[in-house]
């Protein structure tokens, strides 16, 4: 809820955000060549493309090396199809089972790469078509589908001839020569066909003595036409890709990390941005992000990290926090600087009327893919400043998966009515209904948020929330007096719902530092 006066102007965010991009020149500084305009709008296809591996293209391939076989030993491997869900469940429904969707054809040349394609026979307010390639033998679940090719693609590791093996990495090879797609492969070399590796790196001006450290746990996806692999970096940003490759590809730094959080957003109904990092070699490409380099790609990866971060340190042997919950969707919010723990998709807010009635007919749309975290970006000029906005709002997180929906319903209610009552102040004026609520909460955040700020940076504490009418000062008082952050949201369970609560609990908590509890009450009420 941090400067959640801006929610309602978030509400109409949603329903009325610009598909547009922001033209950039170049994403990051890559160990690999760009060689098309990268933008955050929509992908430009050019002309089809011959797919390599259909099993027909990789039959005539091993054909013209093995004139003697059988075509029919080539075998389809892999359908590539496309999806048309008709809502998040159906989309969910796909994810669940393991594919890797895409929302733009592979086999097409790309003018201009971006971050999302809206196939425009499908309406903008429908779940576009969705591509993936499946096994042979995939159970298809009950969503419209399309198959588009059959294919082969295989994993097999190139044989010598004297073996009277089959060379699999030649026929690929044989199958671009054959489909006008030469251009494509890389230089052939004795075992050229490669898991591509890398590193993605960003840098912090003001911490690590300004060098480069990895972006954690995010997800990178490379794919020659119908060919896909994916995987994680690990917390120093380097990567490995499981499958191997011999010719160009394409590069994507997909925002769905592996501590359990999507970054969004492109458009309402995709529910984790994806950057472009343009075309590189079989080899792998390397990537470092730094505030010069495009805007948004530098704020999803601040944003990624920061919650890597948060979440990471929730630990019992560093922070002892309650982890935020699981499925944890995060929207950075270009044109705003309030941010917010709305936690729409964990089934908070949408569902109260003041939020219905703002929405209107809009409800049931913001309620797929719906965010629960939003960082407001349009103020951040630094690292820091995104860093300290998502500890903010994940300590709310924290708070939220302790407490339950009913509380933050209340608390959510208060920050609505305040700020309508208000004429806008920020957090109401402590007055409204519910007005505990937004108080132990907004404590806790902005004490999280200088206590994380001030490990990452040094220097003294900051002072952030203390110029509103709550007391953040308390858990600060009593953290340099021993206490932890871990006791403090032990006590902030589901009854505690204003100051005295909350001190009548720390007192039932620590009994022998009552006198002390009583006294920084006393002073910062």
């Amino acid at each position: 809820m941090d400067r959640l006066m801006g929610f309602s102007i978030l509400c109409a965010m949603l329903v009325a955000c610009s598909k547009e991009g922001v033209d950039i020149d170049s994403p990051v500084m890559p160990g690999g060549t760009v060689e098309t305009a990268v933008s955050h709008g929509m992908i430009v296809l050019g002309d089809k493309l011959e797919n390599p591996y259909t099993t027909e293209n990789m039959r005539d391939a091993y054909a013209a090396l093995y004139p003697t076989k059988s075509r029919n030993e080539v075998k389809t491997t892999h359908l590539y199809v496309r999806f048309l869900p008709e809502n998040e469940g159906e989309f969910d429904l796909l994810t669940s089972s393991g594919l890797d969707l895409v929302d733009y054809p592979v086999d097409y040349e790309i003018l201009v790469d971006g971050d999302y394609y809206h196939d425009p026979s499908i309406a903008d307010d429908r779940i576009t078509w969705q591509y993936a390639v499946v096994p042979a033998d995939y159970e298809f679940p009950d969503v419209e589908y399309e198959i588009l090719d059959e294919c082969n693609i295989t994993e097999y590791d190139p044989v010598t001839r004297t073996s009277d093996g089959i060379d699999w990495e030649a026929v690929e090879r044989e199958a671009f020569r054959l489909t006008g797609n030469a251009d494509m492969l890389q230089p052939e070399t004795k075992g050229s066909r490669t898991n591509p590796s890398g590193r993605i790196m960003i840098v912090d001006d003001d911490a690590n003595g300004g060098k480069p450290f990895g972006v954690a746990g995010v997800r990178i996806r490379c794919n020659s036409f119908v060919k896909f692999s994916n995987t994680y970096t690990d917390r120093d940003g380097y990567y490995t890709i499981p499958k191997k490759f011999s010719a160009n590809l394409k590069y994507r730094l997909v925002f769905k990390n592996e501590k359990g959080f999507a970054i969004g957003f492109n458009l309402i109904l995709q529910p984790a941005s994806a950057s472009s990092l343009g075309k590189g070699p079989s080899t792998g490409l390397n990537a470092t992000i730094t505030k010069d380099s495009d805007r948004t790609l530098f704020l999803r990866s601040v944003v990624n990290n920061a919650a890597y971060d948060y979440i990471s340190r929730c630990a019992e042997e560093d922070m002892d926090l309650t982890l935020p919950p699981g499925d944890l969707r995060i929207w950075l919010m270009s044109k705003l600087d309030a941010s917010s723990a709305i936690l729409l998709h964990h089934k908070v807010g949408v569902s109260h009327s003041l939020v219905k009635d703002f929405l209107g007919v809009f409800a049931s749309l913001i309620s797929y893919f719906a965010p629960d975290v939003t960082i407001g970006t349009a103020d951040m000029d630094s690292y820091g400043d995104a860093y300290r906005a998502v500890c903010h709002e994940l300590a709310h997180c924290s708070h939220f998966a302790q407490v339950g929906t009913d509380y933050w319903n209340r608390y959510v209610e208060y920050i609505l009515r305040s700020y309508v009552n208000t004429g806008g102040m920020t957090y109401g004026d402590g007055s409204d209904l519910y007005a505990g609520y937004c108080e132990i909460g907004e404590m806790w955040a902005y004490y999280v948020e200088s206590t994380m700020y001030q490990e990452r940076y040094g220097g003294p504490m900051p002072q952030f929330g203390t110029g509103f009418w709550f007391s953040p000062q308390i858990f600060r008082y009593l953290d340099q007096r021993g206490f932890s952050r871990s006791d403090f949201l032990e006590a902030m369970q589901s009854d505690v719902t204003s100051l005295d609560v909350l001190q009548s609990r720390l007192v039932s908590m620590f009994p022998e530092k009552a006198r002390m509890i009583e006294q920084v009450f006393v002073k910062y009420k």
